[in-house]
């Protein structure tokens, strides 16, 4: 296809590519850490594109904001305070603070250029940025967690791209320690955990990872997410209590509106495919 028509990333290792057409490029840059594309497309908004690989679109990325933030924050009896590892467009922060009991929410993305190309491209999705719960720091997550008190909050979201470049350091059990030591009694650390059809062992790898370092219950949770590897894409919690159920009740009458996520969206995004139960000896 004609490159100047559509953008397409492709999976070599799975022998498959995406592809969307495009009316312009919008913007380009290098930024100390990544090459960041802007693309304006025909069906899905607009496009964010980090070292060649699809980010953020205007059409689909409620999806992933949703299911990166309430499943954890339901399954969490009292969630008030949440740090968010990466999320540099900001909607997964936006997601998280619509939720009242959270007192703060703390955005921790090492490239600031995300959260301000965000700002111009999709400022649907930093509309909660100014809220007064909501801090935003450009700075490395690895150390803040690493710096991080015992025991100092609630929910950690790692929102970050591929286990590649600035995001390498989110996917080993030396992080995942450091998690463990910052989270409270009932705290839960919540990652992307790829896609369960094309990055399994990546998955297996994730959540063993997470056991080794502490904790001692997981879930991985599945949902659509079309402009990502497969379409097919996850979220793996993990928790040093055990999660043997979310807030039903409160996630039937939440307060604000969502576009994927509700609470029979929730339970059957607990339902584990066959070949998974397989590969985690479920």
């Amino acid at each position: 296809m004609n490159p100047s028509e559509w953008f397409t990333e492709e999976h070599a290792g799975a022998g498959s590519a995406f592809s969307l057409k495009i009316k312009r490029k919008l913007h380009e840059e290098q930024s100390p850490f990544q090459h960041h594309e802007i693309y304006e497309t025909e069906t899905f908004g607009n496009l964010m594109i980090l070292d060649g690989c699809t980010m953020v679109s205007t059409r689909d990325n409620f999806l992933y904001h949703e299911m990166m933030s309430h499943p954890a924050l339901y399954t969490h009896p009292n969630p008030k305070k949440v740090w968010i590892i990466g999320g540099g467009d900001c909607g997964t922060l936006r997601e998280a603070l619509k939720h009242p009991s959270v007192e703060e929410a703390v955005q921790i993305d090492i490239d600031e250029r995300v959260t301000r190309l965000a700002e111009v491209y999709f400022p649907e999705l930093c509309e909660s940025n100014n809220d007064p719960r909501a801090d935003l720091k450009f700075i490395d997550g690895i150390k803040w967690i690493k710096d991080a008190a015992p025991n100092s909050v609630d929910i950690i979201i790692v929102d970050s791209t591929d286990p590649v470049g600035p995001a390498e350091g989110l996917f080993n059990e030396a992080f995942y320690r450091g998690c463990h030591a910052c989270l409270t009694d009932n705290g839960i650390l919540v990652q992307q955990s790829e896609s369960p059809l094309l990055h399994l062992e990546l998955l297996k790898d994730m959540r063993n990872a997470m056991s080794a370092a502490g904790f001692t219950s997981l879930q991985t949770l599945y949902f659509p997410q079309c402009i990502y590897p497969s379409g097919w894409w996850s979220a793996t919690m993990a928790s040093k209590s055990a999660l043997n159920g979310f807030r039903e009740q409160d996630s039937a009458n939440k307060s604000f509106a969502t576009e994927y996520y509700n609470v029979d969206i929730h339970r059957g995004a607990l339902a584990q495919p066959e070949f998974v139960k397989r590969a985690f000896a479920i």
